[in-house]
């Protein structure tokens, strides 16, 4: 599955897809132990299936901070407090 393909997923899609790929590498790994799997390319490449969900839902759950702390009214800048002291003494 590629990049463009997994960004094209819904939140809920890709939870299902970690599942089922974390499934699969279960499954490689039990079958290479026993010997029943000879195919050892399938173990990096399902790793990295696994990177690539895990790497977009990080990208949005970032995208998602941001939104919420722009939204929020952060403004940057600090706001402990010091300017109403200040306004308060100036009266």
């Amino acid at each position: 599955m590629d990049i463009s393909e997994i960004r094209a997923l819904s939140d809920a899609d890709l939870e299902a897809q970690l599942i089922d790929a974390k499934q699969e590498l279960w499954k490689i790994r039990f079958d290479l132990a026993t010997r029943q799997e000879k195919n050892y390319s399938r173990l990096p490449a399902t790793r990295k299936r696994i990177a690539r969900i895990l790497t977009v839902m990080t990208e949005r759950q970032h995208a998602a901070d941001l939104e919420a702390a722009y939204a929020g009214g952060a403004t940057g800048g600090a706001t402990d407090g010091a300017d109403a002291d200040d306004a308060e003494k100036a009266s």
